[in-house]
Order: C-alpha cells, then structure tokens, then sequence
C-alpha cells in the first residue's frame, strides 16, 4: 500500500533510482521479517510448516531472507527444485506441487529426497510410481485434493473448484490413496489442496479443511496409516489499498481443528503474503499528454515488467516518491499511469487521483513483491528489470539489469536445417559429394 511507502526511507529510493536506474524492482527486507512473524504469531499454538511459494518471488537473495527466517518453499517445477537448493534448501524443506510435472522432474524430486511430492491426477501418479520403480527410488507424496470450494476472487487466480485443472476430485481421491498406499517405493504422507488465490474470507479454508479431515478419518478407516500432514496451501489475500487482508487470528482458530482432531501437521504455502507489500517498482516518468479528454502520465515501466494491473485488473497504489518537473498544466486529478509497450492494454493506473507529476518524477508502484519481476518478460525486447534489496539505509542489487544483447542469446541468425532423418543438411550434402 502506499502509506507502507512512507515508513521507508525516501531518499533510500532516489540514490536506488539514480544508481541502477529504472525500472527497478525494489523489496524491504523488514518488511518481509514483520509479514513473517505476523504469520508465526498467529500460529503460535498449531503445529505447522510454512513453506514459501517461490512462484511469487523467486529471486535468490529473497528466498535466502526467508530461509533464514526459517522457511521451507513451495515449488511448481523442476527448474524451481534448482533455484531452491541453490538457495540452500534441503529435500526436506521442499514441497513440490502443480499439475504438470514431467517424470524428469517427478525422478528429479525423489533423488533430491524432498519432503512431499502433491500429486494431482491419477496419470502423474502413475507417471511417478514408474519413475520409482524404474530407478528405485523413493518418494514422499501428497495427494491436492480440489475440494469444490468457490472463492470470490478473480477467475484466473481461483483453484479449489470442481471443473478446474487443479487437484484430484473429491470422488477419486479414495480409491488414488489406497492404490498410492499398496505402492512400492511410495509412502503417502499428506492430504492437501489449494483454494486460489487473494482469498479474504476464512470461513472458505474452513469448508476446505473439513472436506480434508473427512477424507483423512476416511483414509485412516480403510488402513493408510502413514499420513502425517493437512496441507491447506496459500492465498491469504493482502491489502493492496483498496480491500481487506485475510484476518490470520480467524484462520488460526479454524486450523487448530486439524491438530486437534487428526494430530497431523499443518503445512501452509502462502507467497504474496510474505512478499507482496515488501516490494514497490520504481518507475520514471517520460511524458505528459491529453488526448480525447483524457490525461496520461507516460512512465519507463511496462507491462512486460508488471503485468497484473494489465492481467487480473489489480488495484495498486501508486506513490510519488518526487514530482520531476512539473508544467502550468500538469494538475492534480484522475490520469492513466501507462507504460512504453505497443499495447492498449500496457497501463498501471486507470483514471486514479494522483498530485501533480512531471517528467522525470519518481514513482513507487506498491504492492510489487509478489508476482511483479517474477512473472515479467521481454515483450516488445525490453530488457527486464534490475532487483535490489533494501535493509535499513543499505541497499543491495540481487539481479542485474538484463543486458539487450542477453535477449538474443541463444537463437540462430542462420540455422542449421535439418533432415527428416535427424541430420544436418551440410553433412547430408557432403555424404553424397
């Protein structure tokens, strides 16, 4: 949010500005601290594992702070399974979820020995039971259960409901369990789902939870006795200006049921939480101009660098950090903040209420931390955005700038074709000379 804005240093943020330029992506270390204990505050009395979702910030310093907190993380691929570890997770701080593991990565995971491995269809875990045995191998899994819980959130961002691509329906987790239970080499740990994300209201964890602890008397009932864990995910929804955070004290109190009436931990796997309000994008302004009624404020950000006022019509404060140079005819009033992109949809602010800014003002674009650099790219070959961190009146840069000529790197100004029979046309041709 924007008034977060100014418990932080200022002038930290212009010599950021003019040291690494814009846009940069900027994160509070205390910030991050202060969400971290809130949340092991409010989960004093369960017994529980936070496991970071590293989608939502997956920068190395960042997970590094949180490690040393000490976080687990929530990964959603194999490539995430290597910024992990060489963050310095363990295998037993890992948990790895999402619905289209490859059986590289699902082979990957059991030689990294991480500690659950959430299946979501009966077809990966058949994938991962032939991994296993084809190399002998072990593995911990977990079962996402889609419990068919709505949540009024955005639809891109809901999860927990039935008809969704997420997690194994509630009618087939049974008879999955059972089978995972009679399986060699695999040892079913944990009951878990996902219900979205941006989620305010705890009553929908609570109709989640007690579709899990069903499932988990029903399991137990029929024999599996190796579960050791109620995952109940992440998505508790922060304050971004302009709606409620969701309230942990209520969440606390519905999660105690889960050790109370079962004994097994609870494993949770919040991102944005931790991050979102710890970060802001600094961006200059370029321009003023009206056109058809309407004034713009033109800044060096775009959507390629943060896509979720553009993608899920989020809301974001947006704080002037100094005003630039400031015209007879740049007044305060409602304006669209947009970006350089060749889009119509490259926008950060439409019709918002700002001071008066001009060129080369400073902004901060809130609530960055949580799927801002990370879901970032190089449209219209913009080189992406510098990372850096901020702890008291130090900064530090955790990712350089992309230079332009990385955007290149790797294609082919002239291929080499090949044949339908796998080989290069120069050896083909040399073959028949």
């Amino acid at each position: 949010m924007g008034e977060s804005l100014l418990n932080l240093p200022l002038k930290l943020f212009e010599t950021v500005a003019d040291t690494v330029g814009t846009p940069v992506y900027v994160y509070s270390v205390q910030a991050i601290r202060d969400q971290w204990r809130m949340l092991e505050a409010a989960l004093a009395d369960v017994p529980h594992r936070v496991h970071f979702s590293v989608k939502a910030n997956s920068n190395l310093a960042v997970l590094n702070v949180l490690r040393d907190l000490g976080a687990g993380v929530d990964i959603v691929s194999g490539a995430e399974l290597s910024r992990a570890q060489l963050a310095g997770f363990m295998g037993a701080e890992i948990v790895f979820s999402g619905v289209g593991k490859t059986a590289a990565e699902l082979r990957r995971a059991a030689e990294a020995h991480v500690s659950l491995i959430n299946v979501e269809s009966d077809v990966e875990f058949a994938a991962l039971a032939a991994v296993v045995s084809q190399y002998g191998l072990t593995a911990n899994v977990g079962i996402r259960v889609n419990p068919n819980v709505t949540t009024d959130t955005h639809p891109y961002t809901q999860t927990g409901h039935s008809g969704l691509k997420f997690g194994v329906p509630l009618d087939q987790v049974e008879e999955l369990a059972l089978r995972m239970h009679h399986t060699p080499g695999v040892r079913l740990t944990g009951i878990g789902m996902h219900l979205g994300s941006q989620i305010s209201d705890p009553s929908r964890y609570e109709e989640g939870i007690e579709q899990l602890l069903t499932l988990v008397r029903l399991l137990q009932g029929a024999g599996v006795s190796s579960l050791r864990s109620l995952d109940i995910g992440g998505g508790f929804a922060v304050s971004y200006g302009i709606q409620d955070g969701l309230d942990l004290t209520a969440l606390s109190q519905i999660v105690k049921r889960i050790d109370r009436e079962t004994g097994l931990e609870t494993l949770l796997e919040p991102g944005r939480y931790l991050t979102a309000n710890a970060g802001f994008l600094l961006t200059r302004v370029l321009y003023r101009k009206s056109s058809g009624g309407r004034s713009f404020v033109i800044i060096d950000a775009g959507m390629n660098d943060f896509i979720r006022p553009s993608y899920y019509q989020a809301h974001h404060e947006i704080a002037v950090v100094t005003s630039g140079e400031i015209s007879a005819t740049d007044r305060a009033g409602p304006v669209d903040v947009v970006g350089p992109i060749c889009e119509t949809s490259d926008f950060q602010a439409l019709n918002r209420s700002m001071p008066p800014v001009g060129p080369n003002a400073l902004l901060a674009i809130c609530g960055a931390g949580a799927y801002g650099f990370s879901m970032s790219s190089t449209y219209n070959s913009r080189p992406r955005a510098a990372e850096v961190l901020i702890d008291g009146d130090r900064f530090a840069i955790i990712r350089e700038r992309e230079r332009v000529d990385h955007l290149w790197m790797g294609e082919n100004l002239e291929p080499e074709w090949q044949t339908m029979e796998g080989r290069a046309e120069d050896e083909r041709r040399e073959e028949i000379a």
